[in-house]
C-alpha cells in the first residue's frame, strides 16, 4: 500500500460493528472510537478476519448488503462513507470502487467487491447456510428477483423516494411521484402474483431473493399509503419484517 493510501485512511469516518454474539473485544487496541462511544466486535471462535463493509446505513444498497450479512451471522465493521460523510471520492476509496459509490466489501486480505447484490450473492456463497438456495432451479429464481430489482422496481420507486423524502416541497415534481407510484404500484402486483404461488419469492424458503425486493417494498409501503390491496404482498412482508436482521439494518432506519 502506497504512503498516500496510508494516508488517506488515516483520516477515516466512523466504524459502526455488527455484534452477532455476547462475547465482546475491544476493536484493534482502539479503547474509544471517534465519537466517544465504545464500539465493539465480535471475532467467533476460529475466525482471524473481520469483513468492512463500506456505505452509511440510509443507503438501500447498503441494507440490503448488511441484511445478508446480518443474515449469515458474519462479523463485520461498517463504516460510514457516501452521502453527507463523504469521502467516496478520496483516492483510497476510488481504489476499491471507481464507480465512487456505496456499498463495498473489503476482506482481510485485500479482496474487495461492489455492486450490493453481487455482494449478497457472494456472501451467501462463501458462508454457507439456507440464505443461498441449493436447488439449482430455486438459487435461479432467487437471482432473477435480485436482478428484476434492479431493473424494475428499484427505478421505479426512486423518483417516490427522492420527491418525498430528498426534495424540499416547494420543488417537487408532482407528475414524477404519482408515475413513480404508478409503477411501483404495477411492480408490486407483479410480486403479489408470484407470492400467491409461493410463500418467499423463490420458493417455500426464506433466500437472497427476498432481500432486495424486500428493502424496496419496505419503502414502498411507507411511501405510497394509498396503494392498493396486495393481500400475498403485505403477507410476506409482514413476516420478513419480523426477521431481525431486517429490523436492525433496513426496518428500524428511517428513511432519509
Amino acid at each position: 500500500m502506497s504512503a498516500g493510501v496510508l494516508s488517506e485512511r488515516a483520516n477515516l469516518p466512523d466504524i459502526n460493528f455488527f455484534e452477532v454474539t455476547p462475547v465482546q473485544h475491544a476493536v484493534k487496541g482502539r479503547d474509544k472510537p471517534r465519537g466517544g462511544r465504545y464500539q465493539y466486535a465480535d471475532r467467533r471462535s476460529g475466525e482471524n478476519d473481520m469483513l468492512k463493509m463500506w456505505g452509511r446505513n440510509t443507503s438501500s444498497n447498503v441494507q440490503k448488503a448488511m441484511w445478508a450479512v446480518g443474515e449469515l451471522k458474519i462479523p463485520c465493521e461498517r463504516i460510514d462513507v457516501g452521502g453527507a460523510f463523504g469521502k467516496t471520492k478520496d483516492p483510497f476509496y476510488l481504489a476499491m470502487n471507481p464507480n465512487s459509490l456505496v456499498p463495498t466489501l473489503e476482506e482481510d486480505d485485500g479482496f474487495t467487491m461492489w455492486e450490493s447484490n453481487s455482494i449478497v450473492r457472494y456472501l451467501a456463497g462463501k458462508h454457507g447456510g439456507t440464505l443461498e438456495p441449493k436447488d439449482p432451479k430455486a438459487r435461479a429464481k432467487a437471482s432473477q428477483w435480485m436482478d428484476w430489482q434492479l431493473s424494475v422496481i428499484g427505478p421505479a420507486i426512486t423518483p417516490v423516494f427522492w420527491g418525498l423524502i430528498r426534495t424540499p416541497a416547494e420543488k417537487r415534481d408532482a407528475n414524477a411521484i404519482a408515475a413513480g407510484k404508478e409503477k411501483t404500484t404495477a411492480a408490486a402486483k407483479i410480486m403479489d402474483e408470484q407470492l400467491a404461488k409461493t410463500r418467499f419469492m423463490a420458493g417455500d424458503d426464506f433466500s437472497y431473493g427476498d432481500i432486495p425486493v424486500g428493502v424496496m417494498i419496505r419503502r414502498y409501503m411507507e411511501l405510497v399509503p394509498e396503494r392498493p390491496k396486495l393481500a400475498n404482498l403485505e403477507r410476506w412482508f409482514g413476516e420478513i419484517a419480523q426477521r431481525a436482521p431486517f429490523k436492525e439494518h433496513c426496518g428500524g432506519i428511517p428513511l432519509t
